[in-house]
Order: structure tokens, then sequence, then C-alpha cells
């Protein structure tokens, strides 16, 4: 059985000062994940980094520089679902031997130019197409995306102030979170709009900042109640091949062959971590899961905020938190960690990761069923 040994995260920073750095963050998120695994750095055979300020540096390179001898290693490269995407390779080198202990790390700094150049050469498409045309960055498209999908199914823009609403209220408890707040309605109707219909609380803030998650095997006749099992991985990359409208992830088509493997319904799900860069994106995937239905869409999504048992990104998400760049998709696992581990009533936890818009929308999409040993 594989297992979640232990994890690490850096606060996140908004403004980072000229004494921080990317591999400061880098070894403050081992160190931490390493304590909490109650292993050695000597004792990590296998590595995987996602990052898109490493560069010009890969894993191998830090891998050097952190003295790591590996039988493993991994580049990270889907963003958003990249740290799902490094979990579900561990897991396969775990049980085939390849590795006994695997680092997976991930996260950015971002100075105002770094960020400048990541969003106007984000990929191809982007360098040559979008930014040419004057559309900067991911606002946006996920703007039009989002009034695609208000248009679809009638929700209206109160029912994306539900989404973040409802965050700012799970982050008020959460001291790492950078926005804590409690939101009203009325404060959420009147922010500046960035690009219509989306307003400045509907876009994720970016930070800097770092993760780290230790995967290995259980080990025989030592298991804890506070063990955290890797049951079921699933993905679905370019599911559309790109000829959709957006308005529904891989998620929708890997959905119903999952909830069967695993012997699950929605409501049997403790902790649910959803990619949340925009709150249509949240809509998308609790649509795509089967938490909230398609026919009468906002009656749906109300009755799951008012009904249901299931903690929707309990740390408050990226949107309260922030979105430290790849390190957003190591972002859901952590907050699914440390709500199984800290509610001893709880056994189910779903992480979904979600990213790289290689056009017009995000391309990859994963989840993950973390089962807690009680």
């Amino acid at each position: 059985m594989v297992v979640i040994k232990g994890w690490g995260q850096t606060n996140y920073i908004r403004k980072p000062s000229e004494t921080d750095s990317l591999i400061n963050l880098f070894a403050e998120a081992i160190s931490t994940a390493l304590k909490d695994a109650n292993l050695n750095l000597s004792e990590i055979d296998g590595f995987a980094v996602s990052s898109f300020t490493l560069k010009p540096d890969r894993a191998i390179d830090l891998a050097v520089k952190f003295n790591l001898k590996l039988n493993w290693i991994m580049d990270g490269s889907t963003g958003g679902a990249s740290g799902i995407d490094m979990l579900q390779h561990s897991v396969s080198a775990i049980k085939d031997k390849t590795a006994k202990n695997i680092l997976l790390l991930s996260g950015d700094l971002f100075r105002e130019n770094d960020f400048l150049d990541l969003i106007l050469n984000y990929n191809t498409n982007t360098r040559d197409f979008l930014s040419t045309a004057g559309l900067v960055g991911p606002n946006p498209l996920f703007a039009l995306l989002t009034t695609l999908q208000m248009n679809k199914y009638a929700f209206k823009k109160e029912d994306y102030g539900k989404v973040v609403i409802s965050q700012r209220k799970n982050a008020n408890a959460n001291p790492r979170a950078l926005y804590r707040d409690l939101l009203t309605m009325e404060e959420y109707l009147a922010a500046p709009m960035i690009s219509t219909p989306l307003g400045l609380f509907d876009c994720v803030p970016v930070v800097s900042g770092a993760s780290a998650i230790i995967v290995g095997e259980s080990t025989v006749g030592k298991s804890s109640e506070n063990e955290l099992h890797v049951k079921k991985i699933s993905t679905s990359h370019n599911y559309d091949l790109h000829n959709g409208d957006g308005t529904s992830t891989g998620l929708s088509e890997i959905a119903p062959e999952f909830w069967e493997e695993v012997k699950l319904k929605p409501g049997d799900i403790n902790y649910l971590a959803l990619y949340d860069d925009y709150p249509a994106i949240v809509l998308a995937q609790l649509m795509d899961l089967g938490f909230v239905s398609r026919e009468n869409a906002p009656a749906s999504w109300q009755d799951f905020i008012e009904n249901s048992r299931t903690q929707l990104n309990s740390s408050g998400g990226q949107l309260t938190c922030g979105q430290n760049g790849a390190g957003g998709g190591m972002h859901g696992l952590i907050e699914i960690f440390e709500g199984l581990r800290n509610d001893k009533n709880s056994k189910y936890g779903i992480a979904c990761g979600y990213g790289m818009v290689t056009y017009r929308y995000g391309s990859c999409s994963n989840l993950v069923l973390i089962e807690a040993n009680r």
C-alpha cells in the first residue's frame, strides 16, 4: 500500500523581498516534510519537481544542489495538474520497487518581471497568437469561459460569489491564508471589474511559496491511525481534443468509472479540494464529478452549499491563500491531507488538478482519492 508519509508547506508570500529565493523556499518545504515523515534526506531516493520559475534549472539540478542520490526522477510540467500527475508516477515507482521514498516538490517565486514573462510566453500559442492580439494572461480567456457557463447553465453572478464567500469563511480559520476576512455578497458584487464578468475576488491572487510531499510504501505491521493511503488516481489530458467550450473538464470523462471502481458516491467524501483559479472552474468540476447536477444547476449548487456534509476547499483554496505558480497543483493535496489528519471522524478525501491553458482553457485534469486508515 502506497501512503503519504509527510508533507510541508511554506507560508505564501505576496511580495517577495530581495533576500527571498526559490531555493530557500524549496529547502524550507523539504525540511518540514522530512520532519513530518520522520525521515532523513539521505533516505530519499526518488524526486519530482514542478516549477515555472526554476528555469533554466531542472529536477536534476536541484537534486545536485540538495545532495540527493536518486533511483527515480521526474520533471513535472502540467502546472495545476502536476501535483497529482507527479503523485501518479511516484505511486507506480513505489509499487515496482524503483524507489522507496519519493519527494515531490513544487512552487514558484515571482517578482514582477517573472510573472509578466510567464503570462506573455506561457507557450507558443500564448506567445504567437494571444499576446499579440492583446489577450494578456488568463483572465480574458476565463472571462469568456465564465460567460459561456452562465449562459449554458443559467448561473448568475451571485452563484460565483457563493464560491468565493464560502471559501473566505473557511479561510477565516486558516492562519496561512492571505485573505481571512469574511466577505459579504454586497462586497463581492461591488468589487472592481477585472475582465467582465470576472471581478477582483474571482481572480486568484499571485503568490510565491513551495510545497513538498513524501510518498512511500506502508511499513508492514506498523500501520498507524493517521496513515493516509493513496487509493485511486485517474487522469484525462486533452480529453476533448480542445474542440469543446471549456465548461466541462476532463473529469467529466473519467468520473463515472472512477466512482464505480472506488465503490463510493459523492456524499461519502469528507474533504473535497477542487482546483480554484476561478469560481467557474470550481462549478465545472462539481458538475463533472456529480456533486452538482447539470439540470437546474443553480438550485443544485445552492442545495450543495446548504446541505452537503462534504467540506469544499477547507483551507480556503487558492482564491484566499493564493496561487504559487505550478505549486498550485499541490495546494489541494495538502489541504485534504491536513483535513483527514486533523478530523478523526473523516475517512475520504478527493483532490483534483486542472491546468495548462494550451490555448483557450485548461487541457489537463486529474483526481486522487486518499483514504485515512481508520
